[in-house]
């Protein structure tokens, strides 16, 4: 089933792509201050969206298939006191989703089903992991779609 590799493949690589250009294209809608501050007194802001998103992927598909040796602080993710610019936030993300398009363009198909454990997810095999970060990034997607209308509502 070589087709059926190539396209899982180049599937899971289009929707990394097509997500982090979802999210450039909403974080660039956003001022700097937008983009750190949170319109709710609940939830995350943008930013820490986008940092959280980069340290997902740097660890479940970068430290952990990838053995990229990214140490992971899941809490500073949230709460970065001083955080990046947007340019460099946005950079940090595109770097980490160029790995996952790496690593999802590289396995073979033995390598899918091939035993996986991490901290914090149930997942038991690279396949599994990598649904989950696309999904994962597809529903943080929703909030940062949902964290712009309100600062356009404002």
């Amino acid at each position: 089933m070589p087709e059926l590799d190539a396209t899982l493949a180049s599937v899971l690589a289009a929707r990394f792509d097509a997500n982090l250009a979802r999210v450039f294209e909403l974080g660039s809608a956003l001022s700097e201050k937008q983009l750190w501050t949170k319109p709710y007194p609940y939830g995350n802001s943008f930013g820490h969206l986008v940092l959280h998103l980069t340290g997902n992927l740097n660890y479940y598909i970068g430290a952990q298939i990838a053995n990229t040796g990214y140490v992971r602080d899941r809490n500073r993710e949230f709460t970065e006191p001083s955080p990046p610019s947007r340019e460099e936030a946005l950079k940090r993300l595109g770097d980490a989703v160029a790995v996952a398009v790496e690593v999802v363009r590289a396995q073979s198909p033995a390598d899918w089903s091939k035993g996986y454990s991490a901290v914090n997810t149930n997942c038991t095999n690279r396949l599994d992991m990598v649904l989950q970060c696309a999904a994962h990034m597809q529903h943080h997607i929703g909030q940062m779609i949902y964290i712009c209308h309100e600062w356009q509502r404002q």
